[in-house]
């Protein structure tokens, strides 16, 4: 988490000078242009902190995004959310559906189909066996001429 710390200017740590009479003397130009910070960048590190995790960081910067853009954002990202959800929601129903109704009604028709392949099958080579065997008998007839 991040942790603020006031750092007391040393100007204004000590009393100002006042006169005899209690009035405060005249203010320099030089508290005015004094622009050098006492920070350096070797107190801003990072192993400063070292149990600051990322998720907490990101977290601070919460407050820089405005109030109102931060409202626009939650609400888009809900939205998105929300239609997702219901995306794969009904999208996973209707694949049980599909998938339901070819195990109930897919295979047993494609039994059926089969099995009537199979007697279609057994009528035409019973149809050539027939075909056959009165093909054998009548040149057999044929052949046989009587005697005169």
């Amino acid at each position: 988490m991040v942790r603020l710390e006031e750092l007391e200017d040393e100007h204004f740590v000590s009393k100002p000078e006042t006169t005899g009479d209690g009035a405060l003397l005249a203010d320099d130009d030089e508290d005015y242009t004094d622009t050098d910070s006492s920070i350096s960048d070797d107190d801003l590190e990072t192993s400063t902190h070292p149990d600051e995790s990322l998720l907490d960081r990101l977290t601070a910067l919460r407050d820089i995004i405005p109030p109102k853009t931060r409202a626009r954002i939650s609400s888009a990202t809900s939205t998105v959310y929300s239609a997702a959800n219901s995306t794969v929601t009904y999208g996973g129903k209707g694949l049980w559906v599909i998938a339901t109704s070819i195990l109930l009604l897919g295979i047993p028709y494609a039994l059926a189909l089969g099995e009537e392949q199979q007697y279609v099958e057994e009528e035409r080579q019973r149809g050539m066996m027939e075909q056959g065997a009165q093909g054998m008998i009548q040149p057999g007839q044929g052949e046989a001429k009587p005697a005169l």
